[in-house]
């Protein structure tokens, strides 16, 4: 009879100390186990299929809720590019996940997570590991440094004559939505909006790019200064290729249009603002990652209604619309319409630091 061998699985996981979460014990590939005539005398647990386990306790429970909800809103938020930076995600993984958040809506739990294809648990272990232990490291890398501060050192647009700028379109894009705010130096919102493009599946050709965002420039409201959001794209994951090359064609389109259609100086008139420096302002970085603003925006609308001097005033007539869209239940969250509100707030008050110091 051969020898029996059993292995004993682990995780390792670091939460400040290293602490381990055993597997069960299970026979090792490709070794011989007891004979059959053993095994009719002992009692056998059923055969079961490693390849889909999960744990028998919730796998929330090996992180505390803090960063449980670290880790979530990382996930939810981040873009495809971003998530390709997570070195545990390969291959398909990144637009996986991107994909399921659109089709079913944000992630309830970390557990909902492993409803992606081909995410595996101890990959989806690592990968919040990864992303607490890099906030850990950026809060060490940053010290004491906060806010506006830090953000204040990496944002210092080039603007000829500063008294003279009046408002702002602070403009947002994703792969299915582009939003931008109207916003004028005394942070008080003109209009805010958003739209989807009309993009069919399949091949986008050329002409359909130029007809969605020219529909989108005509709708745009006269200003001193356009702002666009600048993502970081990479190009390490060529199965992001796609949706990469998509928002690219949609950056150069808009600055394109911008300039033709509306006669605007390029450099002057058309400025990039960091989605990381936003993020930064607002202390909504989770490590390399941005978390979502959307609940940020809903306490500036309520500050409004409530405070005698709120941060930032928005139409009266419109403050219920756009408090009920925030709220509404949908598959699709406002994320680009809360990021451009940011960006102009992060912009007006970035530029006021700069050159007041």
């Amino acid at each position: 009879m051969g020898a029996v061998v059993l292995r004993r699985g682990s995780f390792f996981l670091r939460l400040g100390a290293v602490s381990s979460w055993l597997q069960p014990l299970r026979p090792q590939a490709g070794v011989k186990t007891l004979g059959p005539a053993l095994q009719q005398d002992c009692t056998c647990a059923p055969t079961r299929d490693w390849s889909t386990e999960r744990p028998e306790k919730p796998l929330g429970a090996l992180f505390s809720p803090e960063q449980q909800a670290a880790v979530l809103q990382a996930l939810n938020t981040a873009s495809g590019e971003e998530l390709a930076a997570i070195g545990e995600l390969q291959g398909t993984l990144p637009a996986d996940i991107v994909e399921y958040r659109l089709q079913h809506g944000p992630f309830g739990d970390l557990l909902s997570l492993l409803n992606v294809p081909i995410l595996q648990l101890q990959t989806l272990v690592n990968v919040c590991n990864f992303i607490l232990d890099s906030s850990e490291e950026v809060e060490k890398r940053e010290g004491k440094m906060q806010g506006a501060k830090l953000s204040r050192r990496f944002f210092k647009p080039k603007i000829k004559n500063v008294e003279a700028l009046s408002s702002i379109v602070s403009i947002v894009f994703g792969p299915r939505k582009i939003a931008w705010a109207h916003v004028d130096r005394s942070l008080a919102v003109h209009s805010w909006q958003q739209k989807e493009y009309r993009f069919i599946k399949g091949t986008y050709q050329p002409a359909v790019y130029l007809e969605n965002i020219s529909s989108v420039v005509s709708k745009l409201p006269k200003a001193d200064v356009y702002v666009l959001e600048k993502k970081r794209l990479s190009n390490q994951n060529i199965n992001l290729f796609p949706v990469t090359l998509h928002l690219r064609m949609i950056e150069a389109m808009l600055y394109a249009l911008l300039h033709k259609t509306l006669q605007l100086d390029v450099q002057d008139q058309i400025l990039g603002m960091s989605r990381t420096v936003v993020g930064k302002h607002f202390g909504l970085m989770v490590g390399d990652f941005r978390s979502s603003g959307m609940e940020l925006v809903k306490q500036l609308l309520l500050e409004y209604v409530t405070q005698e001097q709120p941060r930032i005033s928005f139409p009266l007539n419109k403050v219920v619309t756009y408090r009920n869209l925030l709220s509404s239940v949908t598959q699709n969250r406002e994320e680009e319409m809360c990021d451009s509100l940011l960006q102009a707030v992060a912009f007006y008050e970035l530029l006021i630091l700069n050159n007041t110091t």
